[in-house]
């Protein structure tokens, strides 16, 4: 029997998303903030079948360089493609826009993720110590359009 796929749409957050959004962001992120992040095309949804399933928000530091800096995934749907399908769509949207860099990272004590983001094509460039009740920060680098 063959393994039907799943369909995943990922797209940018409107505002008739708001309620969901505040739902996916665990990070105490104010709902006037997701609602300026939604308006600036920062914050991607994932869904299957019209119901939202994933949650990805993107940050510019020195307002130039994109930056993951929340991707959260209902757990049924995890290791299904879902969170690359989100990284797909916001890479397509940086290359359209000039962007040639995508950053990201992960506390150094969640092995996971970081194998995550080097089976999508990230690679790891730099450790902040100390940050995340000192637990630390492995920051990771994507170049587009390869």
């Amino acid at each position: 029997m063959m393994k039907k796929e799943m369909a995943v749409n990922a797209r940018f957050c409107e505002l008739r998303d708001l309620g969901s959004c505040v739902d996916f962001d665990y990070e105490h992120v104010s709902e006037s903030m997701i609602k300026r992040k939604i308006e600036e095309k920062a914050v991607i949804l994932a869904e299957v079948d019209g119901k939202p399933i994933g949650y990805l928000r993107v940050e510019y530091l020195w307002l130039t360089v994109p930056y993951v800096s929340l991707i959260t995934i209902e757990e049924a749907y995890r290791r299904k493609g879902v969170g690359s399908a989100m990284i797909k769509f916001l890479e397509d949207h940086l290359i359209k826009n000039g962007h040639k860099v995508l950053y990201s990272s992960s506390q150094v004590d969640e092995p996971e993720p970081q194998m995550w983001h080097r089976k999508i094509g990230f690679e790891e460039c730099g450790i902040i110590a100390g940050i995340n009740d000192g637990v630390g920060e492995v920051f990771f680098r994507k170049t587009l359009g390869k």
